[in-house]
């Protein structure tokens, strides 16, 4: 990792966009441009790719086709799905054109794809034929990568310069002027507010014939999931939140465009009960332990406010900050957060990379506004004082102590909230991968602690 920057930092641009160009093409070429013979799906934005790409998938399954995706939480061809291993949302272009060709050879009609910023970056979309674009939202994030958040907006919209016949857009969001000035042959605008004020569209933005806007409204949110409708249609979610209301009408809009019935998406979307490591609980009595990716503060609010509208007498937060050596504005932030909506907060490590986690867990502490004693590494650390929100709060390096301090301290109808890693099945440690599980960890220490 180390060495891959210094490399970056050395090399010209236009050589390292050559390098990454080159490699696109020579994966395409190799695996015989795959996405030629698919109908590729592109999901980008900060929040909800995963889910949206999965929810979608399950309304073509459901609508009778053989669909692949890859996203950050699994990896699925046809009948055969397993957990994303690879630490990347969207990794090196070899392993995208070789999951493509699979696909293919699998006789799938479809394949969907969470694009990435980074991805973008490094050509990783290109020789990829994609159909339609859909996008979520955009809050700050890789900031630290990009230089600034326009940076980050346009390489998004790249990728609704390459798909040129479908646009699905959240017209909700804030930013998604940008994204509609990007001509499409059909855009599909999905809302949860008034459809009559949308965005504003920037002057210029092309004109397009086959515009729609699918509504939807909230009708009712519970610890059992969330009610809403589209037209008439009223639909019966099992996934928790708001935010999982608008990843299920982005999936909606991938069903319609490709002329998939509403009863069909109504039926796909109330069969699904989880996704992998998105507001996952993995036990229910007698405390309740959910485990889930959010690591942005945009993320960790829409956590919090679904947690809250459970049943709960405690809310005991284990986390830590993801990337060490990126966006490290949001760390603090993050902090804040935990301390306004827990009773107990639990830092720890989180693939801090090559940067020292202590220092990572004292920024975020620093949000909490506890003072802490100096932190030293290689030492055990619990520290306990009063704090704002949060009353208790503990700094344990090790992650597997910390999830088992988090689910010693649970009583009864308290909720035991883990974020940064969901289904991640490694941790980034200086420059070695540790094999790691969130879930898997949080079963283990159950099962010894006889819960």
């Amino acid at each position: 990792m180390a060495v891959k920057k210094l490399l970056e930092k050395f090399i010209p641009r236009f050589l390292l966009s050559f390098y990454h160009y080159s490699l696109a093409f020579k994966g395409a070429f190799l695996h015989g441009f795959p996405s030629r013979k698919l109908i590729v799906i592109g999901v980008t934005g900060t929040k909800g790719k995963s889910t949206t790409a999965i929810l979608a998938g399950k309304i073509l399954e459901e609508a009778g086709y053989k669909v692949a995706w890859f996203t950050s939480a699994t990896i699925k061809i046809g009948d055969e799905e397993q957990l994303n291993p690879y630490h990347m949302t969207m990794p090196g272009r070899f392993v995208i054109q070789g999951f493509l060709k699979k696909a293919v050879r699998a006789g799938c009609n479809y394949a969907i794809l969470e694009v990435t910023s980074e991805g973008i970056k490094q050509y990783r979309h290109k020789f990829i034929n994609f159909k339609t674009a859909v996008f979520t939202n955009l809050k700050p994030e890789h900031i630290e990568a990009h230089g600034s958040f326009e940076n980050y907006r346009l390489c998004k919209g790249k990728l609704f310069e390459t798909a040129k016949e479908v646009h699905i857009l959240n017209i909700d969001d804030e930013n998604v002027g940008y994204f509609l000035q990007f001509p499409a042959k059909r855009k599909i605008e999905y809302t949860l507010k008034n459809p009559k004020s949308p965005a504003s569209v920037p002057k210029g933005t092309p004109a397009t014939a086959g515009r729609q806007t699918v509504c939807g409204e909230v009708v009712q949110q519970s610890a059992d999931g969330v009610k809403f409708r589209i037209d008439n249609a009223e639909f019966g979610l099992k996934l928790l939140g708001e935010f999982n209301v608008y990843n299920a009408l982005a999936a909606v809009c991938v069903g319609l465009s490709e002329g998939v019935s509403l009863d069909i998406c109504k039926k796909a979307l109330e069969k699904i009960s989880l996704i992998p490591g998105r507001m996952e609980v993995i036990a229910e009595k007698p405390f309740k332990v959910i485990i889930d990716l959010a690591h942005t503060p945009d993320s960790f609010e829409e956590v919090f406010k679904s947690v809250k509208k459970m049943p709960h007498n405690k809310i005991i937060s284990v986390f830590g900050s993801a990337g060490g050596g990126r966006d490290k504005w949001k760390r603090p932030v993050l902090g804040k957060i935990a301390a306004e909506n827990s009773d107990i907060i639990i830092l720890t490590n989180e693939d801090p990379y090559n940067e020292p986690p202590l220092k990572i867990m004292e920024e975020i502490a620093s949000g909490i506004k506890i003072q802490h004693p100096a932190l030293h590494p290689h030492t055990k650390v619990s520290t306990e004082t009063s704090g704002v929100g949060a009353s208790t709060q503990h700094l344990i390096l090790d992650r597997r102590e910390a999830i088992r301090k988090g689910l010693e301290l649970a009583k009864e109808n308290d909720i035991v909230l883990i974020l940064g890693k969901g289904t991640e099945q490694l941790m980034m440690v200086g420059d070695k991968k540790i094999k790691w599980d969130d879930r898997e960890v949080v079963k283990e220490e159950l099962k010894n602690a006889k819960v």
